[in-house]
């Protein structure tokens, strides 16, 4: 194990660049230093060309997959190029519709509340955490809600602000402008993957939050269907941006130890992922017919759903509140 890590760690000098600092870290859920290889991937898009390789350890304790070791806080941004997809923002400021709902039941999202239908019904106060682009947020606040947006990306939130018009920040949690109860609901689409202490940032979502207010967390599902078929090539994996890699037992298990009382966990489809899942393991090599008739989109659709039906989904969606 110990060989492995060093052979992970070696990263070649690159011109003009501030080297990468890197670290090992114990359980990000039970704490525990002591944790199994489960394997190891490249860096999907990288910024500097093919090389790097990252790779996922199991805390033999609590189960908790997670990346070790990974990038610090301070040089993981270099991993995260200007044309990062969920960076990128509605163009224009025009309204953001969901999807029709004819169609979102027959190929959508088995996911209500990504469509705008959250926990509490009425419009209240609502933190996107890890906002991206803005498409919710934006589609949020045409639904009547006081949407406040949170990303640790600079540029985007200015892009937000200026052609979106809703209130964002630029940092994460806890953050100096966000007082103890002063959220209705938190939400984090597939943000929560990506942070280095998720327990610490649901601990300050429960404090931001008013007693029995709601958050509403989406993440990559690890015991996923596609995430056995595809290995290193699954979309959902993304090392290093993802930091944790979640089922539904270890996401209901870290809800719990940060405070929450958990309402419910559940699939997501979410059959691009298969889709782009199957053009990857393609361009790496994969020859097998199933795995290229999978880039197609109607194959991809019933894999996906198929997944759904056997509990096994691209992502999981918990919907958890803060105790009264």
């Amino acid at each position: 194990m110990l060989a492995h890590r060093h052979a992970v760690n070696s990263d070649s000098t690159r011109p003009h660049r501030q080297p990468l600092a890197w670290e090992e870290t114990d359980c990000p859920l039970c704490g525990r230093d002591d944790a199994a290889l489960l394997s190891e991937a490249a860096d999907p898009i990288p910024a500097d060309g093919p090389g790097l390789r990252f790779a996922v350890v199991k805390c033999r304790h609590c189960g908790l997959a997670y990346t070790n070791p990974r990038p610090t806080p301070d040089s993981i941004a270099r991993f995260y190029p200007l044309g990062y997809g969920p960076h990128r923002s509605p163009s224009g400021g025009r309204r953001v519709r969901p999807p029709a709902e004819f169609w979102s039941r027959v190929f959508g999202r088995p996911c209500p509340e990504r469509r705008g239908v959250l926990p509490g019904s009425a419009p209240g106060r609502l933190l996107d955490f890890g906002c991206g682009g803005g498409g919710y947020l934006k589609r949020m606040a045409d639904l009547g809600w006081q949407v406040t947006g949170l990303d640790v990306a600079p540029r985007v939130v200015r892009t937000i602000q200026e052609e979106l018009a809703c209130d964002a920040l630029a940092g994460t949690l806890p953050h100096p402008e966000l007082s103890a109860s002063s959220f209705d609901v938190v939400a984090m689409w597939q943000s929560l993957e990506h942070v280095h202490d998720p327990i610490a940032i649901l601990r300050e979502t429960l404090r931001v939050l008013v007693p029995g207010g709601t958050t509403v967390i989406a993440v990559p599902n690890f015991e996923s269907v596609s995430a056995a078929w595809f290995g290193e090539h699954w979309f959902g994996l993304d090392l290093p941006r993802h930091l944790t890699h979640f089922t539904p037992g270890t996401l209901t298990e870290m809800l719990c130890a940060a405070g929450f009382r958990v309402k419910s966990v559940r699939g997501s489809v979410h059959a691009e992922w298969l889709r782009s899942s199957a053009r990857r393991a393609v361009a790496a090599g994969a020859s097998g017919f199933g795995v290229k008739l999978l880039r197609w989109k109607p194959l991809a659709k019933a894999a996906s759903w198929a997944s759904y039906a056997m509990g096994k989904a691209e992502s999981i969606v918990a919907v958890a509140e803060r105790p009264t």
